[in-house]
């Protein structure tokens, strides 16, 4: 047993079952991003089946999830939403609040920050101009679904394959009969963000809105996207792709440079 996870001594108004939860979520770190039963065993000494309990609760919570490796776990993206406020809000916000800020004022654009909540992205940051004829309707906190949203194709674009596949898969079985219409542009659009660093979605969340995406990677791995649009007839696809998405993809960098992450690789 580490001496980081030696168990504290016990106080009356703690919940051991709570504590020993904890204690599971601390062993992973950037030196063990991967563990097995086994390991959080020795690791927390706690014993083997209440591991293996604790262990199915975190990844039914979204605390954890199943790490590539056969039998291996790793941090989940309930994590992330936990640790949204003060790794996200502290940091990513405030730097990326003046550059979104700035664009949207210099352009008429709606522009926002969001990461991932489940099937959906979750709008932390928005920014817009003063004057505007038609803007979607979003603020911190709305929500824009993964597969139609330019926010949730920039995402799936930079996740590794096996989350992408995983999200992927869970997308077809929400949505059922409609997924085969849904599909064909989502896939073209990952694929271009793939290529390109950044997607549109064409009036395809709002109506009469279009907008394109960038994604950033922060410090830690956790990937969020940058977002940029207004009305159609304003901001045709050939504008958002010759001059917005230039833009947002140098906002991304600086951003990402002033937290310590970086965009995803192009090929």
């Amino acid at each position: 047993m580490t001496a980081s996870h030696t168990p504290r001594a016990k106080s009356a108004d703690t919940v051991s079952a709570l504590e020993r939860g904890l204690a599971v979520l601390r062993s992973f770190s950037e030196d063990r991003p991967q563990l097995g039963h086994a390991e959080l065993v020795l690791l927390t000494g706690i014993p083997r089946p209440t591991v293996n309990r604790l262990v199915a609760t975190l990844v039914g919570a979204g605390m954890l999830k199943p790490a590539p490796v056969a039998d291996r776990f790793m941090l989940g993206p309930g994590v992330v939403s936990l640790a949204r406020v003060f790794l996200g809000s502290l940091d990513v916000r405030g730097v990326a609040r003046p550059y979104l800020q700035s664009l949207a004022e210099e352009v008429g654009v709606s522009t926002y920050l969001a990461v991932r909540d489940g099937m959906e992205m979750v709008i932390i940051e928005a920014c817009r101009p003063r004057t505007s004829m038609l803007a979607a309707r979003l603020d911190v906190g709305s929500r824009a679904p993964l597969p139609v949203s330019a926010l949730g194709r920039a995402f799936l674009s930079a996740v590794d394959e096996p989350q992408r596949q995983q999200l992927i898969d869970s997308l077809r079985l929400q949505r059922g009969p409609e997924w085969d219409s849904v599909a064909p542009a989502m896939h073209r659009a990952i694929d271009e963000a793939r290529n390109l660093g950044y997607c549109l979605s064409l009036g395809e969340f709002h109506r009469e809105i279009n907008s394109v995406s960038v994604a950033l990677i922060g410090p830690s791995g956790e990937v969020m996207a940058l977002n940029c649009g207004g009305a159609a007839f304003m901001f045709t696809e050939q504008r958002l792709r010759e001059e917005l998405a230039p833009r947002l993809r140098t906002i991304a960098q600086a951003i990402a440079h002033a937290i310590g992450g970086h965009l995803p690789a192009l090929p």
